[in-house]
């Protein structure tokens, strides 16, 4: 039998939260190992190198803030940075702290099971190496565990696909060729509007129209970068203190206080402003009161039909089993204008569904559409999918997916029952799940580091949440969805968007600042909700 390497910490994934948690854990003078499926750092940003895939959070509100030096050194070179350079950016910063002599690459983790009696996590990878840890963490995300859709003959196609989240590292010439990209979601937008302007012709299969709004990106000149780094601390604060960890905040006053074209002019403001502004900048009241919901929608709807010439076209990209809003708001560039070139065919599969996908193509209906390319830019099994693809065993053997065939339970999104000394960045029901991503991270991260400091000052080998707080989390969560509108659609926020998923609700819309003042109550309470031993 091989010998079993044993650490203090392992950690799972080495995009932004593995990252930085090697960075505290290292800090705290413990051995640790990060295992990454891919060959390289980044995450999100390692896998999705499909064409067009940039932020939609303002480049400099999306970076690291936990070293002043890092902040130094690195300048962003647009307010919304594109993949090839969010890559480089974590390269640059494992790079700076050395972290990649802790990270094993091309490691897929494929079971962890906590052992008893050793009071020890053994995770295995594929391949068979096993290692056991004290501490397991996991930095999986919440948007990993990419997703086909079922199709019949989808193996049968003679030319080449991919999901856009395994797009090829080599690059790939679609100048001239026949595309087609199923889906229009967030990424399905970032796709087309880039492979519009080469493809031969691009046909677009979309199944649900989502509301899209401007990003309104452009390269930061020299006096905006002298002023972004002078700014840090003070956008870090406005991050710390919004709703979603956002350079943007709701407007509080009652919608229909404020006279209608004060709203509309406003309306105009936020929808010519950069970035998620229209959404998350936008009266409180329009994810609340379906009537001011219908005000931005019309609005929306408005802006769509003057940009699409097409009367017929507009009226398909135009959203009706949802608000402005209610779903993930995809940000885009000209999006709407794509439709307006002679190289590009919408197909509305609400009424012609895909039939099949055959070597030429994809029939519907009597049609065939001949392709050289199938992009699948169809989502993720999202929160919860990425711990599916793992088998996680907890106490007696208990798997965390029968566990959570009804839906996750946990306390705080940091912890389950049954599973000590498991710790989850970015869990369903963690407030980093409806979050500026790494705004979030950083603070599951240091509670995480400080927990386990704590630990180790008071010489204690054990933690695990209880059921009774784990059951109050789990009702507090659903209680934070009430009056929201959000709660009722189709998206990946309730995982919805996946075949054969329960429909229960993953993020936590209680806001990032309730979220915090909730982590550090239960500090102060000694913990409050956790057994130590």
């Amino acid at each position: 039998m091989s010998k079993i390497d044993q650490f203090d910490a392992v950690v799972i994934g080495a995009g932004i939260s593995g990252m930085y948690q090697l960075h505290r854990l290292r800090g705290l003078g413990l051995s640790a190992r990060v295992f990454e499926t891919g060959d390289g750092v980044g995450g999100t940003w390692y896998w999705n190198r499909y064409p067009g895939a940039r932020f939609d959070s303002e480049s400099y509100s999306y970076g690291y803030s936990f070293s002043k030096e890092i902040l130094d050194e690195w300048n962003w070179t647009e307010h919304f940075s594109p993949q090839p350079e969010n890559e480089r950016y974590l390269n640059f910063v494992a790079d700076k702290l050395d972290l990649k002599k802790d990270i094993q690459f091309n490691s897929k983790v494929v079971a962890a099971r906590y052992l008893d009696e050793q009071n020890l996590w053994e995770v295995e990878l594929e391949g068979g190496q096993r290692v056991r840890a004290r501490f397991l963490i996991t930095a999986i995300g919440i948007l990993s565990a990419h997703q086909f859709p079922r199709i019949e003959g989808m193996d049968s196609f003679k030319g080449q696909s991919w999901h856009t989240a395994r797009w090829p590292k080599e690059p790939v010439d679609l100048r001239g060729k026949r595309v087609g990209v199923i889906g229009t979601g967030a990424t399905g937008v970032q796709v087309i509007q880039e492979v519009a302007k080469i493809a031969g012709q691009l046909t677009v299969f979309q199944l649900d129209p989502n509301w899209c709004s401007p990003l309104n990106n452009s390269a930061i000149t020299e006096a905006e970068q002298k002023e972004i780094h002078a700014s840090y601390p003070a956008i870090f604060e406005t991050c710390k203190k919004s709703f979603g960890g956002f350079m943007h905040d709701f407007d509080q006053r009652p919608f229909f206080d404020v006279p209608e074209a004060e709203r509309e002019a406003f309306f105009e403001r936020q929808y010519q402003g950069r970035g998620f502004g229209i959404w998350l900048g936008n009266f409180m009241d329009t994810l609340t009161d379906p009537r001011a919901n219908a005000a931005i929608s019309a609005f929306m709807a408005r802006k769509i039909r003057a940009r699409v010439k097409d009367p017929k076209v507009a009226e398909m990209l135009i959203p009706k089993d949802h608000g402005f809003g209610t779903k993930r708001v995809p940000m885009e560039t000209r999006y709407y204008e794509v439709y307006n070139q002679d190289n590009v065919t919408l197909v509305d599969l609400n009424t012609t569904p895909i039939e099949r996908v055959t070597p030429q193509g994809i029939q519907i209906g009597d049609k065939e559409h001949a392709l050289d390319y199938i992009i699948y830019a169809t989502g993720f099994d999202a929160v919860t999918g990425a711990f599916k693809r793992i088998d996680i065993q907890g106490k007696g053997g208990t798997k965390l997916a029968d566990k959570w065939k009804d839906g996750p339970e946990t306390y705080l999104g940091m912890q389950v029952a049954g599973f000590p000394n498991m710790f989850m960045l970015v869990g369903p029901h963690n407030g980093a799940t409806f979050c500026n991503i790494p705004r979030c991270i950083e603070q599951n991260v240091e509670w995480v580091s400080d927990c386990i400091a704590h630990m180790q000052k008071q010489d204690l080998q054990r933690i695990e949440t209880t059921e009774t707080a784990e059951a109050a989390w789990t009702n507090h969560v659903y209680e934070t969805t009430q009056g929201l509108l959000f709660s009722g659609v189709r998206s990946w926020f309730v995982g919805s968007n996946t075949p054969g998923k329960k429909a229960t609700f993953l993020v936590y819309a209680g806001g990032s600042p309730a979220y915090r003042q909730k982590c550090e109550e239960v500090v102060a309470k000694g913990y409050e909700g956790f057994v130590m031993s």
